[in-house]
């Protein structure tokens, strides 16, 4: 830290009690100056040598025969004046980053300017802060921070403005060229060698932390200043945000909506918005952006701002998390992003981007799925906001049905109709429709739908060992959907996979009685599911469209045959389905 020192003769000033100041002089003292509740009992003939101020207070004292000159509203208080009146009686006196603001405005109360005597206070200070206290950077900051305690006069006197134009510019520097702040302390103790490779090692941000310890108002004239000298990036003004976000707003819920925080913390994040990037498509994180949103809805920063947050999240709703969404807490909210963020097709929204928010957006479903508050409304609404091109596979879906269904439990047939319609049959992986084979949870039309889609697949040469060897209990194959769909489906709505698939014991008379052959590839299911194929068969083979039916069907299987019309009759045991989420 730079400081300045001025006199030379020894501090005579004495205390006497915590309200009386006096100089310890052969002379006796001859003036009092009251500042608030202190007394300066002092001399005349140095103050008014050197305060035009003074000079006025004590004639007009004398002519009203008072005891006391007032100094009313003193900038710095007793201890500003303190340093006047030390300079003015030749004392040692101590200038630094801590104390020079206030000497300067108390300097400018006093007006001890040049016309008084050439080499006054105010000159002195003037030429320490412009070499010394400006071309710093931690004592920029520290001079800058004084001066939230010393308005209107630092303002006027345009100390606060010059104190942060000089942080602005020097947070532009080449960080190859940095000397001071991130590498301070490092200098100290380094070796020559070290010292080149260090300063080649600082960081584009190394000046975020430190102006980070700055109050809001002075944070965000900071910030626009260093916005202003357009040197800086897009990213690295969000990351420096980011970081001052982390640094004053409460870790807790609780604590950002207390009582006595809430219009501290609407104030920081109204400012931290105003100075988020101009450009929506910056790479500000989403992730932050919506921990500000969330934040904005709990203290109750307006609609205004909520709004201005949403447009930019939904810009780069592809990079967020599941977890990042559940930071909100509010399905018609994420809806709300992906409706805007469907709106900017029209500005080139391409395929990689939407195929990734609809694979978020699915996660998020799987997330909210088992909270039994969540409307059927809401979550089919949330599913239709994703376009069918978002969806190449319905594998994530599905899962966030299974869990709805699972965790609403009395919902009607109709409503279960209307959720599982929203899914493609077609477009479940061969994983995912073992499962849906085996859910008792499904409507008997979806797992109609399944079973005839996997066996196209089968009859168009493509091989479903892994659906023929599940249905039938293989061990390989059960630790493949293990292995899979426990990752899929969230462990504390679901009961144990591995217990479920366990109790899958498909009968061994099943695989002897019936078998389907197509194209060299063959397709074994239990008897039920076997039972509804096997009718669709025959009707198709017959002419007859194929209809998905809530009937589960006769206890008597149609005929099966490579051809049309030639069927032999079996019988086959009744198998009850089973869900395996």
């Amino acid at each position: 830290m730079k400081f300045m020192k001025l006199g030379s003769k020894p501090d005579a000033f004495q205390s006497d009690g915590s309200d009386i100041r006096f100089v310890a002089s052969d002379l006796p003292t001859d003036v009092i100056i009251r500042i608030g509740e202190v007394r300066f009992y002092l001399h005349k003939f140095p103050l008014l040598l050197k305060s035009n101020r003074l000079q006025s207070l004590v004639l007009n004292a004398s002519e009203n025969h008072a005891d006391e000159c007032f100094l009313v509203d003193f900038p710095g208080g007793p201890k500003a004046f303190e340093i006047c009146a030390k300079f003015c009686y030749g004392m040692t006196v101590i200038l630094n980053a801590h104390n020079v603001v206030a000497a300067r405005c108390a300097a400018e109360y006093l007006e001890m300017t040049e016309d008084v005597e050439k080499g006054n206070l105010i000159h002195k200070i003037e030429v320490f802060l412009n070499s010394s206290v400006l071309r710093s950077w931690k004592d920029s900051i520290i001079a800058l921070q004084t001066t939230k305690h010393l308005l209107p006069w630092s303002e006027e006197l345009g100390v606060a403005g010059r104190c942060v134009d000089c942080i602005a510019s020097k947070t532009s520097v080449d960080p190859a060229n940095i000397n001071w702040s991130y590498t301070y302390s490092r200098r100290l103790t380094a070796t020559t060698d070290e010292i080149v490779e260090t300063r080649q090692a600082v960081p584009s941000d190394w000046w975020v932390e430190d102006v980070c310890e700055l109050d809001v108002d002075l944070y965000r004239r900071v910030m626009v200043a260093v916005k202003g000298k357009g040197r800086m990036s897009s990213e690295l003004i969000g990351e420096a945000l980011k970081a001052y976000a982390v640094r004053w707003l409460p870790d807790s819920y609780e604590a950002l909506v207390a009582d006595e925080c809430t219009k501290r913390n609407m104030v920081l994040v109204k400012t931290i918005i105003t100075l988020l990037p101009s450009d929506l498509c910056s790479e500000t994180s989403c992730r932050f952006l919506l921990k500000l949103l969330k934040v904005v809805i709990l203290v109750g920063a307006g609609d205004a701002l909520k709004e201005e947050l949403v447009d930019r999240i939904s810009v780069q709703l592809h990079k967020a998390s599941v977890k990042d969404l559940a930071l909100l807490d509010d399905a018609h909210l994420v809806q709300k992003l992906v409706d805007e963020f469907m709106m900017h097709k029209s500005d080139g929204l391409d395929e990689e981007r939407l195929i990734a928010v609809g694979k978020l957006i699915d996660g998020y479903l799987s997330q909210v799925a088992g909270d039994p508050n969540l409307s059927i409304s809401s979550f089919t609404e949330l599913i239709k906001s994703v376009p069918e091109a978002a969806r190449q596979v319905h594998d994530g879906l599905y899962t966030a049905i299974d869990i709805y269904l699972k965790e609403h439990p009395i919902l009607s047939k109709a409503e279960k109709k209307r959720i599982c319609g929203l899914m493609d049959a077609k477009k479940l992986s061969t994983e995912a429709s073992v499962h849906a084979a085996q859910n008792e949870r499904l409507p008997l039309r979806v797992v109609v739908q399944v079973l005839f889609f996997e066996q196209q697949k089968a009859a168009g040469g493509v091989s479903a060992p892994m659906i023929n060897d599940a249905l039938h209990g293989s061990s390989m194959s059960r630790a493949t959907l293990e292995e899979d769909w426990e990752g899929r489906v969230s462990e504390h709505r679901s009961s144990s996979l591995k217990e479920q698939l366990g109790s899958l014991k498909i009968k061994a008379e099943d695989e002897k009685s019936t078998s389907v052959k197509e194209k060299g590839s063959s397709l074994l299911l239990p008897s039920r599911s076997r039972r509804i194929f096997d009718k669709l068969r025959v009707r198709k083979g017959q002419g007859e469209t194929i209809k998905s039916s809530e009937t589960s069907g006769s206890s008597q299987s149609p005929p099966i045959s490579g051809k049309p019309g030639e069927a032999k009759s079996s019988a086959c045991s009744r198998h009850t389905r089973h869900s395996i989420s």
